[in-house]
């Protein structure tokens, strides 16, 4: 069975078929599904999904470049809502400074930032990190977040294979999904490459970044299979081999998944 670790089912682009889509993700070797929330309103809807649905569980926190929506009030209610016994982890969360250059914005990321990485600490439960074009800030808190036994996924991972092999020198673990697949994804190959197989996480970000022969496409869980083939091509193992690894990576590093 597969393990997506990153989807955002809550997306208005799976209104029209929601309910068919994930009713049928067991028939199509899709084990468990984590939908990570980036804003207040998704990490509600993600946790309201997870009630619904067996194999759905629920990631809750406020995406860097959503964190006009966080204040004490929600961040409690983040807190209350951590020790739910479908909430899984803390996500997505991180920096991003592609689209905020300016240097009191990307300060308020950072402060947003440390305090779901202290929350995650708090109540004891993994982190999923976003990061874009940010990657001397983001290696500098992950550091500080190793040094506090804080585990987690290195979400969507772009940065260079030396940067992903001391991710996991510090037990980290790396996000892999469509761009795997893609022409351009030289970078991303290269890192899995490098990596130990242990170290690496399936998913979609869905219903974003679907593999080719589906770029541009709406992306869901049942095209992970296209990400397996190509990771079991680089490291010389069978389809069988990447899943079934894949999957005890999940269950360990998410290990309220029951």
């Amino acid at each position: 069975m597969i393990f997506e670790s990153h989807a955002h089912y809550e997306d208005e682009k799976f209104d029209t078929d929601r309910i068919e889509l994930l009713s049928s993700m067991l028939g199509k070797n899709i084990g468990r599904i984590i939908n990570v929330g980036s804003t207040m309103e998704t990490s509600r809807k993600s946790v309201e999904l997870a009630d619904a649905y067996e194999l759905v569980y629920a990631a809750i926190g406020v995406h860097p470049s959503e964190i006009d929506c966080l204040n004490e009030d929600e961040f409690e209610w983040l807190r209350e809502h951590a020790s739910d016994s479908k909430v899984v982890s803390i996500g997505e969360i991180g920096l991003d400074y592609y689209w905020d250059k300016e240097p009191e914005v990307q300060k308020r990321q950072r402060y947003w930032f440390e305090r779901q990485l202290e929350l995650a600490k708090e109540v004891n439960l993994p982190v999923i990190i976003h990061s874009r074009d940010a990657a001397e800030d983001t290696m500098k808190l992950m550091k500080s977040a190793h040094s506090s036994d804080i585990k987690g996924v290195i979400h969507c991972y772009s940065y260079s294979k030396e940067q992903a092999i001391e991710y996991v020198k510090m037990g980290y673990y790396i996000g892999v999904g469509g761009v795997i697949t893609f022409k351009n994804g030289r970078k991303l190959r290269e890192t899995v490459e490098a990596i130990p197989l242990d170290r690496i996480l399936l998913e979609t970000d869905c219903p974003y970044m679907a593999p080719e022969p589906f770029r541009g496409q709406r992306n869901d869980s049942t095209l992970i299979p296209y990400m397996v083939d190509k990771i079991a091509e680089i490291k010389g193992l069978s389809t069988e081999e990447v899943e079934e690894a894949t999957w005890n990576n999940a269950t360990t590093l998410f290990d309220k998944v029951k």
